[in-house]
């Protein structure tokens, strides 16, 4: 992976997949980075059925995420992971540009 690539995990692909399963409709993940959370920045997600002029779409086995322009800048490098754990099952960032993030893992610094 390069400084410039931006990829989707087999099991966030798998997640994407049997989300728009349940909702009747193919839906793609839309990731986002905004300013706030305890650590300066936070990752958004959301289900969307739609992509906007600028997205920057990724896919992998059919599923779909996209990403704005902006949010690209602090994503370059990044997995977008899904896991399902003890604590919780999530969307996750894998992004080598975040020098901390908080316990929780949804904010971060750079």
């Amino acid at each position: 992976m390069t400084s410039t690539e931006l990829t989707l995990s087999p099991s966030a692909a798998q997640r994407i997949h049997a989300i728009g399963r349940s909702e009747g409709k193919a839906l793609m993940l839309r990731v986002a980075v905004e300013g706030g959370g305890c650590s300066g920045f936070q990752y958004q997600f959301d289900l969307v059925d739609e992509a906007q002029p600028d997205d920057l779409r990724i896919e992998r086995d059919g599923a779909a995420a996209l990403v704005d322009e902006m949010s690209l800048v602090l994503l370059k490098g990044s997995e977008i992971d899904f896991v399902d754990e003890l604590a919780g099952a999530e969307f996750r960032v894998r992004n080598p540009n975040a020098k901390s993030s908080c316990g929780c893992g949804v904010s971060f610094s750079i």
